[in-house]
């Protein structure tokens, strides 16, 4: 086995087969001839299937397109910090818009406060009528007689 391009998930695998095996085999010698010999050809068979070699797939480095729809590849999975910087340049885009936006809303909202105090001060009436219950009485007695 090749331990350079193994991960260790591979290593626990392949160290917990060898366990199981061994435990097995030193079973078999109180078994039977023919219960042992179809023991040993599954083995076999298991040992064959398992010497199959699964190629690695890696993302492809381009555009692909699938039907009406376009899809990227992502090339080399170990980018390191570069793609890492790429990949965290959309997110922080978007946090300075939401900050942006939020900063404008404020802003918007300030100002609308700021033309209703400048109206109540500008105008003839003193701002302690507009807290008056009689004078809300007289503006919906005005209101609806006019």
């Amino acid at each position: 086995m090749n331990t350079a391009n193994t991960l260790p998930s591979e290593l626990a695998a392949d160290r917990f087969a060898r366990r199981v095996t061994a435990r097995l085999t030193s079973g078999t010698d109180d078994l039977p001839y023919d219960i042992s010999e179809r023991l040993r050809a599954a083995r076999m068979q298991a040992l064959a299937k398992r010497k199959v070699v699964v190629p690695v797939r890696r993302a492809a480095p381009a555009v692909m397109h699938s039907g009406s729809t376009a899809v990227l590849g992502g090339g080399n999975e170990r980018g390191g910090w570069w793609s890492a910087l790429v990949s965290a340049v959309p997110v922080m885009a978007l946090l300075v818009g939401l900050v942006v936006i939020n900063a404008a809303q404020d802003e918007q909202g300030n100002n609308e406060v700021a033309e209703v105090d400048a109206a109540l001060l500008t105008d003839e009436l003193p701002p302690a009528a507009y807290s008056d219950p009689g004078f809300v009485q007289f503006l919906k007695t005005t209101h609806t007689s006019n």
